[in-house]
């Protein structure tokens, strides 16, 4: 077993890759791409030709609002095309989402969605961290935020018609999302890590935004 190096990690950079032909095999909604490659091995010398579908996302971001006068946060739910096979209801509570544009920043797609998805405006984000959501195969990299909440949440029905969003907004407290959490019944990554998150560093929130401005 070899020991792990911080210095040493990671092993290879993105020369140590050789892109041999892409080619886009499906544009819709969404793109697939085909890929040809090889890459370095561990083990020395380079792996053999072979081909990878990828599927082109883009990047997107996740805001979590709180209240942290009064322990609440906002939640939204909406239809999901990807739970439909599991079973289970597809409509999912999550934290609000939405893609980057090209030329707008993280936060201010942060914001754009707030306001679109709940119907409000958040005083302050805080990074939470940032992942990619499923690198086997997709291109997809979500930026994780806090959302600072400090006026009356009106719960309803919001989004943009000309998307097709039906999306009902929730504000509920902590202790509730994470009872739900612990049952399972929120289920989705990235709902699940900034729960999971907020948790880790609720008295450095509290601390910061827990009295008036």
């Amino acid at each position: 077993m070899s020991e792990f190096k911080v210095e040493q990690y990671p092993s290879f950079s993105a020369s140590d890759l050789e892109i041999i032909d892409k080619s886009t095999v499906f544009q819709g909604f969404f793109r697939i791409e085909r890929w040809q490659l090889r890459h370095k091995c561990f083990a020395g010398g380079w792996s053999g030709v072979m081909t990878r579908e990828l599927f082109e996302r883009g990047q997107a971001v996740v805001v979590l609002p709180y209240n942290a006068q009064t322990d609440e946060l906002v939640l939204v739910e909406q239809f999901r095309i990807g739970a439909v096979g599991s079973g289970q209801s597809p409509w999912l509570l999550e934290a609000i989402a939405g893609m980057i544009e090209p030329g707008q920043s993280a936060e201010l797609t942060a914001r754009r969605e707030a306001e679109e998805e709940a119907g409000i405006q958040l005083t302050e984000l805080w990074p939470m961290l940032h992942y990619y959501s499923s690198p086997g195969g997709s291109t997809e990299r979500i930026q994780l935020y806090l959302g600072r909440l400090t006026a009356a949440v009106t719960p309803g029905v919001f989004g943009l018609a000309e998307e097709h969003e039906d999306i009902k907004v929730h504000l509920l407290p902590r202790a509730t999302a994470m009872q739900l959490l612990a049952e399972g019944k929120i289920d989705n990554a990235a709902t699940v890590i900034a729960l999971q998150w907020l948790a880790l560093h609720l008295a450095d929130v509290t601390a910061r935004w827990g009295t008036d401005c």
